[in-house]
C-alpha cells in the first residue's frame, strides 16, 4: 500500500477505511433510509416538503413506469431537470430499476445536448419544459425513444402548481414555446407507473450507476462511468468525514442542508443529495443560486446546518446586502469545492457566520470526492485538506514516478470512488489511469507534512514566462484582497520576449480604481514575472453553471 502520511492527522472518531460491504447497491441504500428515515422531511422545494416515505412511493412508481416502456438494467436514462423535486425521484427510481443515470446540465446548447444524448446512447429523456425548445432542436438526430416532461409545479399540488406554471410561463416567459409530440407528461407517467409492477433487479456493486460528464472545458465532452460501489464509497467516505461537526447538531433537530448548487453536477449530487439521503437529512432545493433574494428568502426561513458552494457563490452572498438577514447560528459546515477557495472569500466568511469554510477537492471522475479539510477546523488552510478514508494519493512527475514530499508534481489518486474509465473511450482511459490503478487529475499539487495536499495549479492553466511558472490561481487570491476589486481571472497569453505573458481580467467593486492603482498593487505583492503584463477590464467573468471561473474561453477569446 501508498504510504498514507495523513492518517496521523485524522480526528480520533474518523475511520482509515470505510465498510464497502454496507450496501450492495445504491436501491439497497435508498431502500434502508426509506426505511430507517420514513417520516422525515427529505426534500424541500418552494415550500413544499416530501417525506422519504413520500420519496420511496414516487421512486418506486416511477421506476414501475421506466419498467413498463421495457427498460432494462444498463440502459441509459438522461435526466434535463435544475433543482426540482421531481429530480431525487427520477434519480432514485432510475438508480433502484439498475438504469444508467446520465445527468445533463439543462442550460445545454443543442450541440452539446446532441453529443451526450449520442454518446451515451441515452434511450428515454426526462426533462423539465423550460429546455424543451432544446431538445425540440436535436429530436431528430438522436436516438432517445421515450420522453417524460415536467414543470415546475408538478410536485406542488393543483392550486399552488398551477400559479407556479402560469407565473413561469407567462409572466416570468421562462418556456419558450416548444413541439414534442408523444412526450409524456410527468403526471401521466407517475399514474401509468402506479398500474405497473416495479420489480427490483440484482444489481452488481460494479454496475454502472451513471454517466457523468465532464465539463466540454478539456475538450470533448466525455462520460466518466461510475459503479454503484464508486458511488456508495464516497457516500460513506463524506459521511464518516463530516460526522465530527454534523454529530454537533442538537438531538431532536434534522440536519438542514442548502441545495443551491446543481444535483445534475456531481459535487451537488454526492454532498448534498446522496451524504443527506444515507444521514437522513433534509435538502433545500434552490433552483436558481444566481436568484440571491429568493436564496436568501429561503435560508431565513430554514436555518441551515450543512451549506455546500463554491467560491463565486460565497463571495456573491458576502456581497449582497440580504446576507445580514439570515441567521447563521446553526451553521455547522460551509463546504467549498468546484474551484479553489480565495483567502479573503474564506476570512470574510468566518467572521460573518462563524464557521470556517472547509475546502475539498475532488473530479467528476473521483464521485467526486478526494480530500478535505478538517470539517470542525477554525482555520483556513489555503490546501485542498487530506485525504478521505480509503483513499491513496500520489504526486507524480512526467513519467509516473513519485516526487520528493514538498515538490510538485501531478496529483493522482487511487481509491474505491475514482471511475471505471471514460465511457466507450478506452484510448481517453489509457491516457489518465496508470497501470496500478492511479487516476491522473491534471492538477499540480504538493504533499505538505501536515499530510495536506496544496494545488498549485491545473496543467494546462500554468504560466511559463521566460521559464518561470506562474499559477494563476496565486494571481487570482492576490487580487482580489485589493480592495475594489470584486473578481479576477488570469491566463497565459503568448508574448514574443518571454514566451508567455501573464493577463488578468478584472471585475471592479469601485469603478474608481484604476490601472496604475492595479499595477502598484501587483508590484507591491508580486514579484517581477508574475506580475501582469496585461490587465483588461469587464463587468462580469464567463463561468459554467457552478460558477466556476471559465479560463479557456478568456485564453480562446485573446488568442
Amino acid at each position: 500500500m501508498h504510504r498514507r502520511p495523513w492518517l496521523a492527522h485524522y480526528p480520533e472518531s474518523v475511520p482509515h477505511e470505510i465498510d464497502l460491504s454496507r450496501y450492495a447497491s445504491l436501491g439497497a441504500l435508498f431502500e434502508d433510509s426509506f426505511q430507517r428515515f420514513r417520516e422525515r422531511s427529505a426534500f424541500v422545494f418552494m415550500g413544499k416538503s416530501m417525506s422519504y416515505g413520500e420519496l420511496d412511493e414516487a421512486s418506486r412508481t416511477m421506476a414501475a413506469y421506466f419498467q413498463s416502456l421495457g427498460l432494462r438494467p444498463g440502459d441509459r436514462v438522461a435526466v434535463m431537470m435544475p433543482n426540482v423535486m421531481q429530480y431525487p425521484v427520477c434519480v432514485a427510481a432510475v438508480l433502484r430499476a439498475g438504469l444508467v443515470l446520465v445527468n445533463v446540465n439543462p442550460l445545454y446548447t443543442p450541440r452539446e445536448l446532441r453529443h451526450q444524448l449520442n454518446d451515451s446512447g441515452a434511450k428515454a429523456l426526462v426533462i423539465i419544459e423550460n429546455f424543451a425548445r432544446t431538445f425540440q432542436e436535436v429530436r431528430r438526430e438522436v436516438g432517445v425513444e421515450h420522453v417524460v416532461l415536467a414543470t415546475m409545479g408538478d410536485s406542488l399540488g393543483l392550486l399552488k402548481g398551477l400559479l407556479v406554471n402560469t407565473v413561469v410561463r407567462h409572466v416570468k416567459k421562462l418556456v419558450p414555446a416548444f413541439d414534442l409530440p408523444g412526450a409524456v407528461p410527468w403526471p401521466q407517467a407517475l399514474a401509468q407507473g402506479r398500474q405497473a409492477r416495479f420489480t427490483a433487479p440484482e444489481i452488481s456493486p460494479d454496475a454502472i450507476a451513471a454517466l457523468q460528464y465532464t465539463g466540454g472545458t478539456t475538450g470533448v465532452s466525455k462520460g466518466a462511468v461510475l459503479s454503484h460501489r464508486n458511488l456508495i464509497a464516497n457516500t460513506l467516505q463524506c459521511l464518516a468525514w463530516m460526522a465530527p461537526a454534523a454529530n454537533t447538531v442538537p438531538a431532536g433537530q434534522q440536519v438542514t442542508l442548502a441545495c443551491a448548487l446543481p444535483l445534475y453536477h456531481i459535487f451537488a449530487f454526492t454532498a448534498n443529495m446522496m451524504f443527506a439521503l444515507a444521514l437522513g437529512g433534509r435538502n433545500l432545493l434552490i433552483p436558481n443560486p444566481r436568484d440571491l433574494p429568493a436564496l436568501f428568502k429561503t435560508l431565513r426561513a430554514n436555518p441551515v446546518h450543512i451549506f455546500p458552494a463554491v467560491n463565486t457563490l460565497f463571495q456573491g452572498m458576502l456581497n449582497h446586502p440580504d446576507f445580514a438577514t439570515v441567521d447563521w447560528s446553526q451553521l455547522k459546515i460551509s463546504l467549498g469545492g468546484g474551484m479553489a477557495v480565495q483567502s479573503k472569500t474564506a476570512k470574510d466568511w468566518l467572521a460573518r457566520t462563524g464557521c470556517a469554510i472547509c475546502e475539498g477537492y475532488g473530479l467528476s471522475e473521483t464521485s467526486p470526492v478526494v480530500s478535505a479539510n478538517l470539517v470542525n477546523s477554525r482555520e483556513f488552510t489555503g490546501t485542498i485538506g487530506l485525504p478521505l478514508p480509503g483513499t491513496d494519493v500520489a504526486i507524480l512527475d512526467d513519467a509516473g514516478q513519485p516526487v520528493p514530499d514538498g515538490q510538485p508534481g501531478e496529483i493522482s489518486v487511487r481509491g474505491p470512488q475514482v471511475m471505471q474509465g471514460y465511457w466507450q473511450r478506452p484510448d481517453e482511459t489509457a491516457k489518465v489511469m496508470t497501470p496500478d490503478g492511479y487516476f491522473r487529475t491534471g492538477d499540480i499539487g504538493v504533499l505538505q507534512e501536515s499530510g495536506r495536499v496544496k494545488i498549485v495549479d491545473r496543467k494546462k492553466d500554468m504560466i511559463l514566462v521566460s521559464g518561470f511558472n506562474v499559477y494563476p490561481n496565486e494571481i487570482e487570491d492576490v487580487m482580489t484582497q485589493m480592495p475594489g476589486v470584486l473578481e479576477c481571472a488570469c491566463v497565459g497569453v503568448p508574448d514574443e520576449h518571454t514566451g508567455e505573458a501573464v493577463k488578468i481580467v478584472v471585475v471592479l467593486r469601485d469603478p474608481a480604481v484604476t490601472e496604475a492603482q492595479i499595477r502598484t498593487f501587483c508590484s507591491e505583492n508580486l514579484t517581477g514575472y508574475k506580475r501582469p503584463r496585461h490587465i483588461e477590464f469587464r463587468t462580469e467573468l464567463p463561468k459554467t453553471p457552478v460558477g466556476k471561473i471559465l479560463r479557456r474561453e478568456l485564453r480562446d477569446k485573446t488568442a
